[in-house]
């Protein structure tokens, strides 16, 4: 889907863009853990300002394929999100439905800002009521693995985006 060189020109225009979106104010990128550690390490380093790094490990999958909606926060950012910029990152929004209860429970945190980056978007996200404003690609309707997604914990390593199918 996705190459090596096409998904870094990406990240690298996503720096420069999430770069000028916030000139002044302290910035936090929260990353969404698993799928998106490798993204967020390739992304901050093209961010030319000072922010900060966090994670969040949130569930809603269970054993199932398909997200329940009930999401719980297996690991919640020791950081202090109250008056910062938060930029949530995202390695694929698919239904919408675990980054629409995350955004209600971090803006109860009264950050500054909140918004999403993504590396991948399918445009399926009927529960998702926020923009995604920071979009690496828009994906097709397939399971895609590589580049920090993954299938059964597999493929993650790799440098690109495929198809599983």
């Amino acid at each position: 889907m996705y190459d090596e060189a096409a998904i870094q020109a990406r990240v690298r225009e996503l720096g420069a863009e999430i770069t000028a979106a916030y000139p002044d104010g302290e910035l936090l990128v929260l990353g969404l853990l698993k799928g998106s550690f490798i993204f967020l390490s390739d992304l901050v380093r093209q961010i030319e300002r000072p922010l900060q790094v966090d994670f969040l490990v949130a569930s809603s999958y269970g054993d199932a394929m398909e997200s329940s909606g009930v999401v719980r926060l297996l690991y919640d950012p020791e950081t202090e999100l109250q008056g910062k910029h938060i930029l949530l990152v995202e390695d694929i929004v698919d239904s919408g439905r675990t980054l629409a209860r995350l955004l209600e429970l971090l803006s109860a945190r009264q950050p500054r800002s909140l918004e999403i980056c993504a590396l991948l978007h399918k445009h399926i996200a009927e529960h998702l009521t926020s923009p995604v404003r920071f979009v690496g690609f828009d994906a097709p309707h397939e399971f895609l693995v590589g580049y920090g997604l993954d299938h059964a914990e597999h493929f993650r390593h790799v440098p690109y985006v495929a198809s599983l199918e």
